[in-house]
């Protein structure tokens, strides 16, 4: 079914998931591996959002800034290399680096933006926000995870029937597990037809302590420490749980053998608390951990050669030189 366009100047969300909250499956599976982790998409309900919100504004973290200084720099660039008349976004949040983008294209254009989130609030409220900032851009929000909206734009063609930019910004293509990573890059490559675009950032190597000081609340701050016990929260919300945030203790430190700064929830005391949403026991010894995050870190000539087997062609790139962040453009 052909998704209706807006009304001009307001944004549609369309569900493209509509039970993913409850996916007892994968939070279940992830859960029992031997350290057990929530998966990162299960963070982002609404106050892990708006916290996520909070942290892109530490001054320590300088992913955001740096992404959004090369958006500003470059984003005539991009936009003429892209050449596409329908974006797509991957976990699009609040949009504000992207709208830079879009203002640039919709310049050159008729531009139709697809975020894909799994907040409908935050894809209510950016799509209402970018359609007054950008008059004429057509906003259609797909709600629900990464997956999902790939399926429906492979299968349903929303916003038309142009050649396709998948961006996948804030280096949020690090926040998977190898594994996972490389299900996700043949999952957007079997959406992308020829000359379709995938626009994406990653942060680079660079000595661990640079990470550690970018992925920890800096003194007299706390957004990292809510966003990481909130799942926690939601967690208990939406399974049943009862686990007491004050138990925990949370952290993150960078593990250069796996090239990944990992975000970690540590026991305080040694827990033993049913989940019964999940049917399952999660048991803690005091200073175990459950793992929050994972945000991996790629070589440059590693990362271009991966995304080649994936049948994706290096066509452009924008490095910030003292950073070493990269906003990579490829071509199917």
């Amino acid at each position: 079914m052909q998704v209706d366009t807006p009304p001009p100047g307001q944004p549609a969300v369309v569900t493209v998931e509509d039970s993913f909250w409850d996916d007892t499956a994968s939070v279940s599976a992830c859960l029992r591996e031997p350290v057990p982790r929530i998966p990162p998409w299960f963070g982002y309900d609404r106050l892990g959002s708006q916290l996520f919100e909070s942290i892109t504004e530490l001054p320590s973290y300088y992913l955001t800034r740096v992404e959004r200084d090369l958006l500003r720099r470059h984003r005539g660039q991009i936009a003429e290399a892209l050449g596409c008349p329908r974006i797509a976004e991957l976990g699009s949040g609040s949009a504000k680096k992207t709208g830079l983008l879009l203002e640039a294209c919709q310049s050159r254009r008729p531009t139709t933006y697809l975020p894909v989130d799994v907040s409908r609030e935050m894809l209510e409220s950016s799509g209402t926000a970018l359609c007054a900032a950008v008059p004429g851009l057509t906003v259609i929000g797909l709600w629900g995870r990464y997956e999902a909206g790939l399926a429906r734009l492979c299968g349903e063609e929303p916003g038309g029937d142009g050649p396709l930019a998948v961006a996948f910004l804030g280096s949020n293509l690090g926040n998977t597990t190898p594994t996972e990573r490389e299900a996700l890059l043949a999952e957007i490559a079997a959406t992308l037809r020829p000359g379709d675009a995938f626009l994406v950032s990653v942060d680079l190597l660079k000595p661990g302590a640079v990470f550690e000081s970018c992925y920890n609340d800096p003194p007299g701050e706390t957004a990292f420490a809510w966003f990481r016990l909130n799942h926690l929260v939601h967690l208990n919300h939406r399974f049943g749980s009862a686990l007491r945030p004050a138990d925990f203790r949370p952290y993150a430190f960078y593990n250069a053998a796996g090239r990944a700064v990992e975000g970690h929830l540590v026991a305080l005391i040694d827990q033993w608390e049913p989940v019964p949403g999940l049917g399952l026991t999660l048991t803690l010894r005091r200073d175990e951990t459950i793992n929050v995050g994972f945000s991996a870190k790629f070589d440059h000539e590693d990362f271009v050669d991966d995304l080649a087997g994936h049948g994706l062609g290096h066509e452009a790139e924008w490095v910030d030189p003292e950073l070493k962040y990269a906003i990579f453009l490829f071509r199917r």
